[in-house]
């Protein structure tokens, strides 16, 4: 078979996001703590790189977790320049006529290293988010699918995200962790991934060491945390008291 320089650049053009995407997972460490900023109001504005800075601090100090922080897009290519960071949402669209969308693209481009989908708070249709995993693929990004139980976690699985989170929406923002209260749907999310290339985090009510440490002891590769660490009263103490439960 005779292949020609043109079809070699052809194929590699091609590739090369995909291959992007695969450095970016090969380098995901895990465990991972995803902190999500969302849009509280001491997050606003220049506030948000107080909270990337300390990331990167306690990211330096612990270098067996992967610490990423999911920032508002306002401010989102300067929380890049100092930490790791990942889109709060995306949309299923290629860059175009779209007014008050989130480009995959443009993640990229502004130095993310992927997004978070379906959160709970910005819940998808199955087509949408499929499309997302796909452009996140595309475009060398790494896909967080947010899943609100297990069935769900069996659904977004068969689309192939790089990660799943589960989070029970009723434990969002509560003292009551996934870890302790439902801590059957951790380990049968790790029995339903055991197969596929896709790894386990989960999130919802997790504000100790002790909620981390078992979520972690029950399969999960990471966790998600916002308003615990964005509304402490110490958020460098009680970021490292969370990570500390991963190490």
């Amino acid at each position: 078979m005779n292949i020609c320089l043109n079809d070699l650049i052809e194929i590699a053009l091609k590739l090369t996001p995909e291959l992007g995407r695969f450095r970016e997972v090969g380098k995901m460490k895990t465990p991972i703590l995803i902190l999500n900023l969302k849009g509280y109001d001491e997050v606003l504005g220049e506030q948000a790189l107080k909270y990337a800075r300390i990331a990167n601090k306690i990211a330096e100090k612990y270098q067996t977790v992967q610490i990423l922080v999911a920032p508002h897009l306002p401010t989102f290519k300067q929380i890049a320049e100092v930490t790791s960071c990942i889109a709060q949402h995306i949309d299923s669209l290629e860059p175009g006529p779209y007014t008050g969308h989130i480009v995959p693209k443009e993640i990229k481009l502004l130095g993310g290293i992927g997004s978070l989908i379906n959160h709970s708070e910005k819940r998808m249709p199955l087509e949408d988010i499929r499309k997302s995993i796909e452009l996140c693929r595309k475009y060398g990004l790494v896909s967080f699918v947010c899943a609100q139980d297990n069935n769900e976690v069996r659904t977004i699985a068969k689309l192939n995200p790089d990660f799943i989170a589960i989070e029970p929406p009723e434990l969002i923002g509560s003292d009551a962790s996934v870890s302790k209260a439902r801590p059957e749907s951790i380990t049968q999310a790790v029995i339903d991934l055991k197969n596929s290339n896709t790894q386990l985090l989960c999130g919802a009510g997790i504000n100790t060491r002790k909620d981390v440490e078992k979520a972690i002891q029950l399969g999960a590769k990471g966790i998600l945390v916002a308003s615990a660490v964005v509304m402490a009263d110490d958020v460098e103490g009680t970021l490292e008291e969370l990570v500390k439960g991963m190490v």
